[in-house]
């Protein structure tokens, strides 16, 4: 194992395999794994990151495949997972603010930007969500539009819909039994 690589490995989700790597200081990326295809997402993160990546083990991964287990059997609320980020002076305040965002709760985008002191923002505060590597962990599926809709999700809007009605209580159990009748 190479120290400066960024070691990764697919992880189990009910809503498809995801893949997930870190730095060894943290996580550094969760994504979905038909969201580009495997290599498109490790050239971003090498890219991001300026890093070579590899497949390998290390316990921030065991660590966040137990937290997301918990999490999609609606029983984690917060995240303990040591994370890693990179990204723009804003990107971050972003992702931070995101983090803020309480569990089963919402806001819109101009909600988000109004608490950055970046009243009419939309747009980047959307930007920023987009440029979001650690899906579920910094939770970008809880913003939505001011008209309450859903959209702007990478990993898709149904996954967004599953992610939010989880999180409102919904048993993960009928929510797979939805997924299904989504599908045919």
């Amino acid at each position: 194992m190479s120290a400066t690589n960024i070691l990764y490995r697919d992880l189990p989700s009910p809503l498809g395999t995801m893949i997930a790597g870190t730095t060894g200081d943290g996580i550094c990326f969760l994504e979905w794994q038909d969201r580009g295809g495997i290599e498109r997402i490790l050239d971003r993160v090498a890219k991001r990151f300026r890093r070579g990546t590899q497949p390998g083990d290390h316990q921030h991964l065991d660590k966040l495949e137990k937290e997301l287990a918990r999490y999609f059997e609606g029983k984690l609320t917060t995240f303990t997972v040591p994370i890693d980020v990179t990204g723009t002076p804003f990107e971050r305040q972003v992702w931070r603010e995101l983090q803020r965002i309480p569990y089963g709760k919402t806001r819109t985008y101009g909600e988000m930007a109004e608490r950055l002191g970046r009243p009419g923002a939309q747009r980047a505060v959307g930007r920023a969500n987009g440029a979001n590597f650690l899906s579920i962990v910094i939770p970008c599926h809880r913003v939505i539009d001011a008209a309450g809709k859903l959209h702007g999700y990478g990993g898709g809007i149904w996954r967004k819909k599953y992610l939010l009605e989880l999180e409102a209580g919904v048993a993960p159990a009928q929510l797979q039994l939805q997924i299904k009748a989504d599908v045919k």
